[in-house]
Order: structure tokens, then sequence, then C-alpha cells
């Protein structure tokens, strides 16, 4: 009986906790509060943004001045540096002997135009006499042969002195196109020699040129800018070595004839014009080429973009929820990305607070005041 009681007494106090732990005032599992987020609405806007290559700067015209006679030089007529015009005389090489040699051509020529004006004649006479029948067949002959070569002389003296006066032209070396010179490579009395000692260097400089490498894929865009007579100044831009942008637009010049085979890359030509000399043969910059997508797109601000696993994913806001969707990328504009597929037009995305977001999470927008901030409200 004793027994029984005990039971009795065990199972009654085990009632009493189970109903202690379940009192009036406890609740179910804690609820998650909203998370404070802040949005904007994705809208459509002008994006203009352009493709960027690595380029070069050359010159249309450019070439190195090489003497074709040896000899020293006697005079320098150039400023370092200037520009100077097409035919002006840069340097001039030792001529004494040059100038003697072109003279003795001009007599041997005068030599060889008498020696022919004297064949002729008695040609004519001996001709007039043959046909008189006064003189000996072998003469008129010997009178012929005489002539022809007096004439072969002749011709040969006057080769010779073209060639004396083209060495003589030779040695006053003159600019082959208006353009900059470069820095002189030898100084007065120094001596040259034929096409291997190298003088100065002169290049054109506006308009001038810009040069660069596209892939072969990207052909068939920049030959159908080559051919819109509408490219304008907006299509090409430099951006210089320091940064800044070149203020004149740029059009198609040339494209190389064959891709290289070992890089499946082709060269493109951009001129563009250089007034300010602002341009100089050799430096690097950045050509910028207006995208063909440009246009209006979708823009939101880029810090709204989460990557995942190398996909880009925002968070839009319902009216209580928030959703994560995958978007494609276009180029980025200062702050603000370009959208490609994703989203649409007026939905909201979550700038600030999607850190702590999940899909379908619970959220509330505007961010809530921090409480040293509502406490100086008060």
């Amino acid at each position: 009986m004793k027994k029984m009681n005990n039971i009795v007494l065990i199972s009654a106090a085990t009632m009493l906790g189970f109903a202690a732990c379940k009192g009036p005032g406890q609740k179910g599992a804690p609820v998650i509060p909203p998370t404070p987020v802040n949005v904007i609405a994705a809208t459509e806007a002008p994006a203009v943004y352009y493709d960027k290559y690595p380029a070069t700067v050359v010159a249309l015209n450019q070439v190195e001045l090489r003497s074709q006679v040896s000899g020293f030089i006697t005079g320098i007529f150039f400023k370092e540096g200037e520009i100077v015009q097409k035919g002006k005389v840069l340097y001039e090489i030792d001529r004494r002997k040059y100038e003697a040699a072109y003279l003795q051509a001009q007599a041997n020529v005068a030599s060889a135009r008498a020696s022919f004006e004297r064949a002729k004649k008695d040609d004519d006479r001996y001709q007039r006499l043959a046909d008189q029948d006064a003189v000996a067949r072998q003469i008129v002959d010997n009178a012929k042969a005489t002539l022809e070569t007096s004439r072969s002389q002749l011709a040969a003296a006057e080769a010779n002195l073209a060639a004396v006066r083209t060495d003589l032209d030779y040695s006053l070396i003159k600019a082959p196109f208006t353009g900059r010179i470069g820095i002189s490579q030898v100084k007065l009395g120094a001596q040259v020699s034929p096409g291997s000692t190298l003088l100065n260097s002169i290049s054109s400089e506006n308009p001038i040129a810009v040069d660069f490498v596209v892939n072969e894929n990207d052909i068939a865009r920049f030959a159908a800018l080559q051919g819109n007579a509408a490219t304008g100044d907006s299509t090409f831009r430099l951006q210089l070595s320091n940064g800044t942008q070149y203020t004149h637009g740029g059009k198609i010049l040339a494209i190389d004839r064959g891709v290289d085979n070992q890089t499946g890359t082709i060269r493109v030509r951009i001129e563009f014009n250089n007034p300010d000399d602002q341009l100089k043969d050799g430096m690097s910059c950045v050509l910028r080429v207006l995208n063909d997508q440009s246009g209006h797109r979708l823009l939101i601000p880029y810090k709204a973009i989460t990557e995942q696993m190398g996909e880009y994913f925002v968070f839009v806001a319902g009216d209580s929820t928030a959703t994560q969707k995958k978007v494609h990328l276009g180029p980025r504009i200062g702050d603000k990305i370009v959208i490609m597929d994703g989203i649409q037009p007026g939905e909201k995305v979550i700038t600030e607070g999607f850190q702590r977001l999940r899909d379908g999470g619970k959220i509330q927008i505007g961010i809530p005041a921090a409480p040293q901030d509502a406490a100086a409200k008060k």
C-alpha cells in the first residue's frame, strides 16, 4: 500500500512539473525581425561606353636620313627639333670633288657633241657625193660608222653627266617632306659613308595615326566602321598615358592586309588631327572605341551587385520580402552598371542591407536611425 502511494506522489509531481513548464506567458519559436534595406528603382538612361585597346602613336610619314655619297659634313642648316619644309637643305657633304667631276663631265659631253656634229656633216657630205657616184662606197660606209660611233660616245658622255649631276645633288641632303626633324646624329666635320651612316630622322605630325590590334572576330565590326561615312568624332577617342583625354576624334585609315596567324589578331590604324603637336610618334595610349551596344540601357548602382561562383545577382524588393535574381552585366559607367538582362525597368533593387539577406527573406524598406541619432533627436 505504501509503495502505491509513492508512485501516485511521483506522478503528481511530474504533472506539476510539466504544468510549470507550460505557463500562461510562454511563446513559440522566436520570430526573426525583418531586415532593414534601402532600395532604388532600376531605370533606363543613355549609356555611352567604350571598348578599350592599348595603342601606339605612329607617324604617317617617317624616314631615316642617310647619305648616298661619301665625304665630310661641311654644313648643317637646321635647328634640331624644328619643323622643316619639303626641299629644305639639311646637310651638306664636301662638294668640291663632285663639282669638279661635274665640270669634267660637261666638258666630255661638249667634246662628244662636237665629234658627233663633225661626223654627221661628213656623213651628209659623202652621202651627197655617193648619190652622184663621185666617191667610193667604202668611204661612205666608214663615214656612217664614224657617225654611229660618235653618237654612242655622246650618249655615254650625257649618261655620265647625269650620274655625276646626281652625285652632286646627293651632296646636299634635303627634306623629303614637311615634318619635324630630330636630333642630329653627326656633327660638322664627321665623315659619312653611303647608306650606312645615319644622319637624322624626320617624321610628319599632322595628321598622325594610332595603331592597335583587334581580335580576328572583330574584323567585320571595324570594316563596317571604316565603310560608314557617318562615323563621327565620338567613335574613336584617345586617353593619353597621363590619364587626360585627347580632344580630337579619329577615323579609320586602314585595316592591315592579313591576320597574324600566331596571335589571331589584325592591326588597325586610326588617323587623328594633331594641330597642337600633342601626339608624338611612339607614345603609348589607350584607344577607346564606341561600343555598338551603347544607347538607352537599364542602369543600377554597382554596389547592388553580389557575386557568387562567377555569377552575378541582385536582390529585388517586393512588398515585404526580397527575391534574388541572376543578372548579366554590361560595362560599368562611373558608379553604375549596365544590366543586359535579368530584371525589368521599375523593379526596386536593394542597394543597402542585402548582405544579411537570403532569397525570400523578410525586409523593411528604409534603414532605421541609429540609437545615438534617435537620442540626439530627443
